[in-house]
């Protein structure tokens, strides 16, 4: 099967410790999928908006803005080439970009497989969970795009399984595809949770108290995962898949799975959302509050 980040791997830096985690964690998968990693620092376009600035020297600004992008894309290309195999060092590249920065990145997203970015930049608010750049991205790209977060307390271990979201949507299957990939690539365990119903946990005041035509929409329900991986299992032969069925929310679900894992892919909206919708809550809820790696599953024509 065709590597879903065949064409390469975007990191955006601004020299914040979430971009360094993204710029470390972007050179290993970009090992891993043996593709390009480009680096990038985008350097906005001057503004002066309060009186008296007019007679500010800019040329003194802009001078003084590229000397810190070459010292922050310096700075990072340093980490991802310590980050990845020593053979690896052809295979990134930097480059500082001019204009506007969420724009910018979006417009790279279309020739790349995956962008990477941190969850909050320099100068974000605290307490934030997600920075003005990342959340833009993961709106607008038009490729997949992982949010890497910097707090984490407790690495993963290396061995930690990945999680995956499945609901049969065009986005969720392009987030299978990478999230069995993945797994593969790292040899570890891939779960694979289905929330059959939106409803919440469903309680029931005794043991076979519910009605079997309801235990048999479980059932139903496990059967139809197990179809949408069959052929993903097919392809990755090597990928132990454990397989998690639920009547409940899946983003709280997912978010229980993700305390243990090293990674997380989700598609950016699923079987509920609507026609032109950038964004859906499952993805929002756990981009958001995920304390791993997450990847958002991303396509042109799901912006």
């Amino acid at each position: 099967m065709t590597d879903p980040i065949a064409r390469g791997i975007v990191v955006a830096v601004d020299g914040s410790a979430s971009s360094t985690a993204a710029v470390e964690w972007a050179a290993r998968d970009a090992e891993l999928h043996h593709v390009p990693l480009k680096v990038v620092h985008v350097v906005a376009p001057l503004t002066f908006v309060a009186e008296g600035w007019s007679a500010f020297p800019s040329e003194v600004y802009s001078q003084a803005q590229e000397d810190e992008a070459a010292r922050i894309l310096e700075q990072a290309h340093k980490v991802a080439v310590e980050a990845a195999a020593p053979d690896r060092a052809s295979q990134v590249t930097s480059e500082v970009l001019h204009e506007p920065i969420v724009p910018g990145l979006v417009d790279l997203s279309k020739t790349a497989g995956m962008v990477v970015v941190g969850c909050r930049g320099e100068g974000g608010v605290a307490g934030a969970l997600l920075g003005s750049v990342s959340s833009g991205l993961v709106h607008h790209a038009h490729c997949p795009v992982a949010v890497i977060h910097d707090e984490d307390p407790a690495p993963q271990p290396s061995q930690a399984p990945i999680v995956v979201g499945v609901d049969g949507s065009p986005t969720s299957e392009l987030a299978t595809g990478i999230a069995f990939d993945e797994a593969s690539r790292r040899g570890v365990e891939l779960v694979a949770l289905h929330a059959w119903t939106d409803m919440g946990p469903l309680e029931f005041p005794r043991t076979n108290w519910a009605p079997i035509e309801w235990r048999n929409y479980k059932e139903q329900e496990a059967e139809v995962l197990a179809e949408r991986l069959s052929g993903y299992r097919e392809r990755y032969p090597d990928v132990a898949v454990r397989k998690v069925v639920v009547s409940d929310r899946p983003a709280p679900r997912l978010l229980e799975q993700a305390e243990d894992a090293q990674l997380v892919v989700v598609g950016s909206h699923g079987r509920g959302g609507f026609t032109g919708m950038l964004l859906g809550s499952v993805a929002r809820a756990v981009v958001h509050s995920s304390m791993v790696p997450v990847i958002v599953a991303r396509t042109p024509e799901h912006r």
